[in-house]
């Protein structure tokens, strides 16, 4: 879906994309490859702000790993 050339993807089922459901009409809605979205009421400072960066909206399965491990005492 792509609106005013925005590359975007709409999520209306959010369980199924294990997403959270806050209400039962809860949709989300993603900018896609090198897109974001700016607000309307300071456009300009948005764009100039976020443009040629790298955005992302949660935590990565990398950094919530933590290696773990048991030792016992030798006897």
């Amino acid at each position: 879906m792509a609106a005013y050339g925005l590359k975007i993807m709409e999520v209306k089922k959010p369980l199924d994309a294990f997403l959270p459901t806050l209400h039962m009409s809860s949709s989300f809605v993603f900018a896609r490859e090198n897109d974001f979205f700016a607000y309307p009421n300071n456009y300009n400072y948005y764009v100039n702000h976020y443009r040629n960066t790298f955005q992302h909206g949660g935590i990565s399965l990398e950094e919530m790993c933590c290696p773990l491990i048991t030792l016992s005492p030798k006897v």
